[in-house]
């Protein structure tokens, strides 16, 4: 399972890319001016910055405020939020699965789950069938589950283990 947070510098990276293809590009092809948007651009750069800042922090509301607001701004849409599988793996995916979960979706596929974890679909099955996942009633892994799986192993993971411990910790696992 990936266990760690991205980078300030990858998550920033990425925001700035999303921003750009997402919303400044466009303008750029209405407006038939590049240079119109390079004050903008500069701010985008700076607050991308902030942004990073604020996911990665340690302040849960904010961090969880930003992502929804980010969410909300770049990825708009009649039907929902719904990114492929993979995005789920991209630094403000990583992000997102550990402060929201999925945001605009109780449950999601074994596949995603998977790929939220970081992990296979036969190891989100095994993890249901031991009851480390919660299967939602319609189908598939609810997202509150896969979002506390994260949590839980981060924390497991900071926590300073005795000698013993660590050596017994795969097979409580």
């Amino acid at each position: 399972m990936s266990e760690e947070l991205p980078s300030w510098g990858e998550l920033t990276s990425q925001l700035i890319g999303l921003v750009e293809a997402r919303l400044l590009d466009p303008l750029e092809i209405l407006l038939e001016s590049r240079s119109e948007l390079s004050r903008v651009r500069s701010r985008v750069v700076e607050r991308a910055g902030a942004w990073a800042l604020a996911l990665l922090g340690e302040d849960e509301d904010l961090a969880r405020f930003t992502a929804i607001r980010l969410v909300i701004t770049l990825y708009p849409g009649d039907h929902g939020f719904n990114p492929p599988p993979g995005w789920w793996q991209t630094p403000f995916g990583q992000v997102m699965v550990r402060r929201v979960g999925h945001p605009a979706a109780e449950a999601v596929s074994y596949g995603v789950a998977g790929t939220m974890l970081g992990i296979t679909r036969q190891g989100v099955h095994d993890l249901v069938t031991r009851g480390k996942l919660d299967r939602h009633k319609s189908g598939g892994v609810t997202t509150a589950s896969v979002q506390r799986r994260i949590t839980s192993s981060e924390a497991r993971e900071a926590r300073p283990r005795a000698p013993r411990e660590e050596a017994n910790s795969e097979s409580r696992e």
